[in-house]
């Protein structure tokens, strides 16, 4: 991970709504099973973290990391 988190609005409804936590999304986007690079420049990161299979989509900046969403893929 380069620089700082910074959680987007949506990000933030998304994390509460799945409850997903900080600490989940840190170590998805520290130790990622998976990456993958979308059409507007953003990366999707995937990781199984026990029964839970989640993506954290992000945009790099040369500040830091910007979280768009927090999903779980398991549902």
């Amino acid at each position: 991970m380069a620089g700082p988190l910074r959680y987007d609005r949506h990000a933030i409804r998304r994390m509460k709504w799945r409850k997903i936590s900080e600490q989940e999304v840190e170590t998805v986007l520290g130790h990622p099973d998976r990456l993958e690079q979308t059409e507007r420049g953003r990366i999707n990161a995937f990781r199984q973290i026990g029964a839970r299979y989640l993506k954290v989509t992000y945009k790099e900046y040369p500040n830091g990391l910007l979280i768009i969403s927090a999903v779980d893929k398991s549902d």
